[in-house]
């Protein structure tokens, strides 16, 4: 039902699956975040205008649309898959002429993640779990490249996290986890189920 609301809110298509596996083992299936999911992590974990997310595999949007509508913080959604990309955009589109929104505070970038340049004002930094292990240190690893050049706070949101992201950031890196917000109800029945913050 959610699946449906907020799309039609948003004036975007979110909800179809991508069809098979990439050819790389490396890189994940897309599946989009539950509006669910969503709507229970940003109960207590606040994002304001002046962050910038960027969404890891952000497939055809969902996450980036969702922030930008209710937060009004910027968004980039990095996807190396062009199919995906192109409805991205194509829900860029359509988000825009319906909410009215300025188009400069949502972006688009198709690249591989860990080709992605991080910017200065990347501060919050999204996974659904998109890639392998040897993909995440990458990714996490030009982020605290640029955090050395541009020193500002930053957080790092898992959401099903992999035990090995898990161990990753907690025992190579200086991030400290600050905040588990658990999807109610499928919590029980999964405790992949769950959002892990964390923070440097």
């Amino acid at each position: 039902m959610k699946e449906h609301y907020y799309d039609k809110l948003l004036n975007i298509k979110t909800r179809a699956e991508q069809q098979g596996f990439h050819q790389s083992l490396h890189y994940h299936r897309y599946e989009p975040t539950p509006y669910s999911g969503l709507e229970e992590l940003f109960k207590t974990y606040e994002l304001k205008p002046g962050d910038r997310v960027v969404d890891f595999g952000c497939g055809r949007g969902r996450l980036n649309f969702y922030i930008h509508y209710f937060f009004h913080a910027s968004v980039v959604g990095v996807e190396m898959d062009e199919g995906l990309f192109q409805a991205a955009l194509a829900n860029s589109e359509s988000y825009i002429r319906k909410t009215k929104n300025r188009s400069d505070k949502v972006e688009f970038r198709c690249c591989l993640a860990e080709e992605y340049p991080v910017a200065p004002r990347d501060n919050r930094f999204y996974f659904f779990n998109p890639f392998s292990i040897q993909v995440f240190q990458k990714v996490i690893n030009n982020i605290l490249v640029s955090l050395e050049e541009y020193p500002r706070e930053l957080d790092v949101i898992l959401y099903y996290p992999s035990e090995d992201y898990i161990y990753f950031l907690e025992n190579r890196t200086a991030f400290d986890l600050i905040e588990e917000v658990k999807v109610p109800f499928v919590y029980r029945h999964n405790p992949n189920e769950r959002f892990l913050i964390y923070r440097l």
